[in-house]
């Protein structure tokens, strides 16, 4: 019997199972009682890969569960899957036809199973995403001070203190939980020797970005979403322009990004090459981006400090 491609549509209340080719579509809760059913029937027959989008986090227990029992599972961008089922002619759009869709995309583009996560991984990612959410709604609330009314200000300054301390305590637990971890807590280490890079990027990148160092320089920064992507046609040659991609390590790298390019060799020499072309200040910050991900990515895949290649190129 051949391996088949199972497509897992993903709810908060439930889950909808089809492998490719089968008529019946399986509902499950989406509790541990119904997953650990579904991954038991998954474990009886031959499975090339399991499917599941990206749902904000409804899916993680499905993915730990599957990945504990040993079976490859893929998450998927809902966008791709969607452009999919449009190519197809598939414009309805339920759980148990979204759950076919799954499978159909996993046996025509085969995506790559998610590598496994330790527990400690997963823990330190919570707590940079859970800093980050903070640092957002302190800056909104900090925008809304300035034009608050006066019954209303000293509630929102209250806030605004409550987040500071919270974002503080989020810091020392994440400098706790990379220290624990000692392969991480040397990365962290090596990304800080760079200038420009400070703990809150360091902790970003090793929680977020696990492929640093793995992927040559074209690939990391595709993977972040700094990579420039042709618009032409015909003869028209349109503007180049990055999209997609982890926004969260794009936002963590930008203010750092503004520092080196006044601190790091690498990157000042790339903005005043490209601020004597002409380009557009938007160009040129996000273009010192690349240079500072392709860099940080050559030190980490050398294991070599900033120290020692300083005049290398990335």
């Amino acid at each position: 019997m051949d391996a088949r491609w199972v497509g897992v549509d993903v709810a908060k209340g439930w889950l909808d199972a089809v492998a490719d080719g089968d008529e019946r579509v399986r509902r499950v809760g989406n509790d541990a009682d119904g997953i650990a059913a579904l991954v038991a029937g998954l474990a009886v027959g031959p499975v090339a890969g399991v499917v599941v989008e990206a749902t904000g986090g409804y899916e993680t227990a499905l993915v730990e569960a599957l990945q504990a029992a040993e079976l490859p599972v893929a998450r998927v961008n809902p966008r791709q899957v969607r452009d999919f089922a449009r190519s197809l002619g598939r414009l309805a759009k339920t759980d148990r036809l979204d759950a076919r869709v799954l499978a159909a995309y996993g046996r025509a583009c085969t995506p790559a199973p998610l590598p496994p996560v330790a527990a400690s991984a997963r823990e330190r990612e919570a707590l940079v995403v859970r800093r980050r959410r903070l640092v957002a709604l302190r800056t909104a609330e900090s925008n809304r001070l300035l034009t608050a009314a006066p019954a209303v200000r000293d509630g929102i300054a209250r806030h605004l203190g409550w987040l500071s301390g919270e974002i503080a305590a989020l810091d020392e637990e994440i400098a706790r939980a990379t220290e624990a971890d000692a392969p991480c807590a040397a990365r962290a280490r090596l990304l800080r020797t760079a200038p420009g890079v400070g703990p809150v990027l360091a902790a970003t990148l090793t929680a977020l970005l696990p492929e640093l160092g793995r992927l040559d320089r074209k690939r990391i920064a595709a993977l972040v979403g700094l990579a420039p992507f042709n618009r032409d046609s015909g003869t028209r040659r349109g503007t180049r322009g990055v999209w997609g991609g982890r926004a969260p390590v794009r936002a963590a790298l930008f203010m750092p990004t503004v520092a080196a390019m006044r601190c790091n060799p690498a990157v000042r020499a790339l903005r005043e090459r490209l601020q004597a072309a002409g380009k557009p200040p938007k160009v040129v910050i996000v273009a010192c981006m690349r240079k500072l991900l392709t860099v940080l990515n050559a030190m980490v895949r050398a294991d070599q400090p900033w120290t020692a290649r300083a005049a290398a190129p990335a």
